[in-house]
């Protein structure tokens, strides 16, 4: 029997289809209109997306410690060296590692505990882009988010250029009592 899932990135929109204990393909679609450039750790690398594009990841059943992110403000010579103002990880179009603050992320791990799949969207490494992760197996169509303006509401001493920093990274510390923001929801 297969199992679907959605991640979707609201920036970068991910869709995830999952086979029970096959791998799970994720599409991930730049919903910005603006150019991105999509990494994914420890699978997938890296790949300049512009608006409305698609990149298509394998993702093995078991993964753990899982990570898209979208990278912005990103300039790579012919053989995929070169820097992103966001997210980037290691002056490298092709991402080994994960990103350097501010990134937004989509983090998953496929096939846990009682063979679930787990998500989410985290801002411990700041905020860059909206998003959004949509599921959609097995009947499990509940997504999350993070759209609110974040940039828009960063305290001066967090904000960099396309992003908002954590406290942590830019205090130096690795914990922190400092309230960021308090975002403003309209009902």
């Amino acid at each position: 029997m297969a199992i679907t899932k959605t991640l979707s990135i609201f920036l970068v929109l991910a869709t995830t289809y999952l086979t029970a204990a096959r791998a799970a393909q994720f599409d991930i679609i730049n919903k910005c209109s603006y150019t991105v450039w999509g990494a994914a750790v420890p699978t997938g690398g890296g790949r300049q997306l512009n608006s409305g594009e698609t990149w298509t990841i394998q993702v093995a059943a078991g993964t753990t410690a899982a990570r898209i992110w979208a990278r912005t403000g990103c300039s790579f010579d012919g053989s995929g060296n070169g820097h992103c103002n966001t997210g980037d990880c290691g002056g490298r179009l092709q991402c080994s590692a994960y990103g350097q603050p501010p990134n937004t992320l989509a983090e998953f791990a496929l096939n846990q505990y009682n063979n679930l799949d787990f998500y989410d969207i985290s801002l411990v490494d700041g905020f860059n882009v909206p998003m959004q992760f949509s599921p959609t197996s097995n009947g499990c169509t509940r997504s999350i988010s993070c759209t609110a303006d974040i940039i828009g509401q960063c305290p001066s001493q967090l904000k960099t250029n396309g992003g908002c920093n954590n406290p942590c990274t830019v205090f130096k510390t690795d914990h922190s009592n400092y309230t960021v923001l308090k975002l403003r929801t309209s009902s």
